[in-house]
């Protein structure tokens, strides 16, 4: 009986051993998790091989978009972004994609007609911060500072660890006069980081501006 039950026994492990081998043979490659762990260039390929067997997979539209703006290869990604967007036209994260696609080609007002959209789509969504932040870049770009006041406040509202965001905000606010506002988002930011090289400088004007006045 016992040796019955023994030859049972390595019968049942040999079977899902050999199951086990199998299924991580045969599992597909996770591309999200490649880009996550950094491996761009890995999650492209596999997000392609996905998008080749299903063209209409808006899973994979969205990672490799991710992965493209990763490795700066903005016109690539700016194909697959509208061919999401071709596929569901109220996924918000097509619709920040392309925002953030046309941030970082300069093109100011379409970014920010693609951030709006993703604000008025989902007011709380999982990408809000960013995007807060780089309409406050455009802001910045544009001359316009009180508006780029309003959306980085809105951004560190949103993740007020961020120091460098503190930074940009103080110089939002320094150039657009309101010095005391600025000198408080400057001290915010070296308290968080003591050793970011603007915050210094930016807290150093004001206070020259202020001791001036």
């Amino acid at each position: 009986m016992r040796k019955q039950l023994t030859q049972i026994s390595v019968c049942f492990f040999l079977f899902f051993g050999f199951a086990a081998a199998v299924y991580a043979q045969n599992r597909s490659p996770d591309a999200l998790a490649e880009y996550r762990a950094g491996n761009y260039e890995r999650s492209v390929q596999i997000c392609r091989d996905e998008i080749n067997e299903n063209p209409n997979n808006i899973e994979s539209h969205v990672v490799i978009c991710w992965s493209l703006i990763r490795l700066n290869r903005y016109e690539e990604a700016l194909r697959y972004a509208r061919a999401g967007r071709a596929i569901n036209r109220f996924d918000v994260r097509i619709t920040e994609i392309l925002g953030e696609i046309h941030f970082f080609q300069g093109l100011n007002n379409e970014a920010l007609q693609y951030f709006q959209e993703y604000i008025s789509l989902t007011p709380e969504g999982q990408r809000i911060e960013m995007v807060y932040y780089f309409m406050g870049e455009i802001f910045i770009r544009q001359g316009r500072f009180r508006h780029a006041d309003i959306a980085l406040t809105t951004a560190v509202h949103w993740v007020p660890g961020n120091a460098a965001w503190w930074t940009r905000l103080a110089y939002a606010r320094e150039n657009a006069g309101d010095l005391s506002n600025a000198l408080n988002a400057y001290e915010r930011a070296l308290s968080l980081n003591s050793q970011l090289t603007d915050a210094q400088r930016g807290l150093e004007r004001i206070r020259r501006s202020m001791t001036a006045n």
